[in-house]
């Protein structure tokens, strides 16, 4: 018995908690796409003395897998915990990214590539690619340790 099943009826995410896995693999790779975008405007901003703003892209991405991530908690419980650990680290390093970046552009610092957010993106990635390519190595895997 589900302890939350009488809270809230949660039948749904048994129907599209397997697909969940991919959807978060293809918002963390969209993520990494619109951070290059998101880096790249920034650049031109701080070249043009406009103010530095976060692309809408970027956000889109990293509220989708945070979404994606929660709903991947109610379907694994223990599998999704896990994978909320660098789903968190890269939305708290994103936020920190941005505030770094609006500080870099009023001092007039060098401008650098979002290394923390970067990293944080790979390690999702990673995480990510595990829980949503299981069909695809876990024959290999049952023939090597069977």
């Amino acid at each position: 018995m589900d302890p939350l099943q009488f809270l809230v009826p949660l039948g749904w995410i048994e129907t599209i908690g397997p697909i969940v896995p991919i959807a978060i693999l293809v918002l963390v790779v969209a993520n990494i796409g619109a951070r290059i975008l998101e880096n790249r405007r920034q650049s031109w901003q701080i070249e043009h003395d406009e103010p530095v703003t976060r692309h809408p892209l970027n956000t889109f991405t990293t509220m989708g897998i945070v979404t994606l991530g929660l709903l991947f908690v109610l379907y694994r419980p223990i599998s999704g915990m896990i994978m909320m650990i660098p789903i968190f680290g890269l939305f708290v390093a994103d936020v920190f990214e941005f505030e770094g970046r609006q500080v870099e552009a009023d001092n007039g610092l060098e401008f650098e590539w979002p290394k923390a957010t970067l990293l944080a993106s790979g390690l999702t990635l990673i995480y990510a690619m595990y829980y949503a390519l299981t069909p695809l190595y876990s024959p290999i895997l049952d023939a090597l340790l069977a």
